[in-house]
């Protein structure tokens, strides 16, 4: 029998999340850095808990997939499976606990230059 078959156990639908104590300033610079993965953090923050999907990033899937991972392995969010779909939510409490005051001002800072973009 084929190692994937009816009979074979199913590979561990788990995903790897750092430890708050392993978040690093420029991993979550860098991942918030990106117009794409602002605009998740800024839906998470709105939304406490949304599938991919219903982000409504304008990408391919594997570009969304992308941007979620680099934002998952920096600590910036969580993602665990709910039947198919990845489940995102924003760490923070545990951005805050590390970086106080961080999100905060990546948040209003991307809505203030949101605003001034649509002034024009």
């Amino acid at each position: 029998m084929p190692p994937h078959s009816a009979g074979a156990a199913t590979p561990s639908r788990q995903l790897d999340h750092p430890e708050p104590a392993d978040i690093r300033l420029e991993a979550v610079l860098h991942a918030c850095a990106d117009p794409m993965r602002l605009r998740i953090i800024q839906a998470l923050a709105a939304d406490a808990a949304s599938a991919c999907g219903e982000i409504g990033l304008v990408c391919s899937k594997s570009t969304a997939t992308y941007h979620f991972r680099v934002l998952r392995e920096a600590g910036v969010i969580t993602q665990r499976y709910q039947g198919t779909a990845k489940i995102n939510e924003l760490r923070r409490a545990d951005l805050d606990a590390v970086f106080p005051g961080l999100l905060d001002t990546l948040l209003a800072s991307a809505a203030a230059q949101s605003g001034r973009n649509s002034e024009t």
